[in-house]
C-alpha cells in the first residue's frame, strides 16, 4: 500500500479518498479551507459535501498543501478543472519528481484547450508513465455510501495503471485499466455537456425516447472528436464512455443533468449558478469543447448548442428544436 495524496476535498475527492482508504493506503485529503478539515478531523464527516457519510480514520485532513504532500507516492487530483493551472502553480512544486499523478478532473481547459492530462504534464514535467487518468460512472454519494461501482484506470504505461488498480480496488469499487488516456478524458469530459442536454430536455417536460437520442447522438459526437484526437474508439462503449454517460444522464445526483433542468425550467445560467455549491464541470467545458472539435474540424452540434445555450445566445426550446430539424443523414458514416 501506499501513502496517498488526494488534494481536493469536494464529494468526489472525499469519496476517493474513502475508496483509497478501503483499500488500505493512508491517505492525506488537502482541502483549501481550514475550518472544514477540522471537520472533517474530528467528525471523520465531510459535512459539506458527504454528510452523514462516516470516513475512515486512516483519512487526515489539512488545509497545508505541503504538508498533504510530503512523501505522497501517488498524488490524486480531484479540484475543478478550471482551477488546476492556478493549484498546481501554488503548490505543484512539493510533488515529488518519482510520484504518480491520478486525475479525477473531467474537463478542458478554456483558451489552451488542453485535456487535464496535458496541464499536469505541462506544469510538473512528468512523463506519460506518470500520469494516469480515472474516469467512469462514479457518482460520489454512491461510491461514498460503498454502492458497487466499476471505473477505469488510464495509463499509458500499462504497468503503471495496473500498479494503481491495486492501490484502489476495494469491495465495493472495482477499477479497470485501459492505456487510452485521451479517451477516457474526452469521454469524461464531453458526457456533462451531453448530461446538461439531457437535464434541459427533462426540464421541458420531454420523456425517455427524446433523452435517449440525446445520449445517443451525444456518445456519436464524442466518437467523432476522440478519433480526431488520437483516442480509442473501443474506450467510448466502456465504462469511460458509455457507462459515465449513462450515470450522468439518468441520475438525480448528477450535478450536470440537474444544472440542466433547472435551465430547462426557466432559471437562467446565473440563476441556477448562485445557488449550486459544487461546479458542474460541464457548464465551462461546453465552450472550450466546441472550439476544440472546430480546431479539428468536427461536427458536434449537441455541445455547440450547448455552448449557445451556456452563453445565452440560444434558449432550452431553441436547442432543441435545432437538433431535430437539422438535416436528415445516415446515422454512421
Amino acid at each position: 500500500m501506499a501513502i496517498t495524496a488526494v488534494m481536493g476535498a469536494g464529494s468526489w475527492g472525499t469519496a476517493f479518498a474513502l475508496v483509497l482508504a478501503d483499500a488500505g493506503n493512508e491517505v492525506r485529503l488537502w482541502g483549501r479551507r481550514p475550518e472544514l478539515c477540522e471537520q472533517i478531523n474530528d467528525r471523520h464527516e465531510n459535512p459539506d459535501y458527504l454528510p452523514g457519510i462516516e470516513l475512515p480514520a486512516q483519512i487526515r485532513a489539512t488545509a497545508d498543501p505541503a504538508e498533504a504532500l510530503a512523501g505522497a507516492e501517488v498524488v490524486v487530483l480531484a479540484v475543478p478543472s478550471q482551477q488546476l493551472r492556478g493549484n498546481l502553480t501554488d503548490w505543484g512544486g512539493h510533488i515529488a519528481d518519482t510520484a504518480i499523478m491520478v486525475s479525477l478532473m473531467k474537463g478542458i481547459e478554456l483558451g489552451t484547450h488542453k485535456r487535464m492530462s496535458e496541464v499536469i504534464a505541462e506544469l510538473t514535467g512528468a512523463g506519460p508513465d506518470r500520469i494516469a487518468v480515472v474516469s467512469g460512472p462514479n457518482l460520489a454519494k454512491e461510491i461514498a455510501a460503498r454502492e458497487p461501482a466499476a471505473s477505469v484506470v488510464a495509463c499509458e504505461d500499462r504497468a503503471v495503471a495496473e500498479q494503481l488498480q491495486k492501490l484502489c480496488h476495494s469491495e465495493a469499487f472495482r477499477p479497470y485499466t485501459i492505456t487510452d488516456v485521451v479517451g477516457a478524458e474526452l469521454g469524461g469530459t464531453t458526457k456533462n455537456i451531453i448530461g446538461l442536454a439531457v437535464g434541459v430536455c427533462q426540464g421541458l417536460g420531454f420523456g425517455d425516447n427524446t433523452k435517449a437520442s440525446v445520449i445517443t447522438r451525444g456518445l456519436a459526437e464524442t466518437a467523432r472528436l476522440g478519433q480526431a484526437i488520437g483516442a480509442d474508439p473501443v474506450t467510448f462503449a466502456g465504462l469511460a464512455g458509455m457507462g459515465d454517460l449513462v450515470a450522468t444522464c439518468s441520475s438525480p445526483l448528477s450535478r450536470n443533468r440537474t444544472f440542466g433542468e433547472k435551465l430547462g425550467r426557466g432559471m437562467s445560467v446565473e440563476e441556477v449558478a448562485a445557488q449550486t455549491r459544487q461546479v458542474a464541470e460541464g457548464v465551462k467545458s461546453c465552450q472550450s469543447v466546441s472550439e476544440l472539435a472546430a480546431l479539428h474540424g468536427v461536427d458536434m452540434p449537441i455541445v455547440e448548442h450547448v455552448a449557445s445555450l451556456i452563453a445565452g445566445t440560444m434558449d432550452p426550446e431553441q436547442l432543441v428544436r435545432a437538433l431535430i430539424s437539422r438535416e436528415a443523414k445516415p446515422e454512421v458514416r
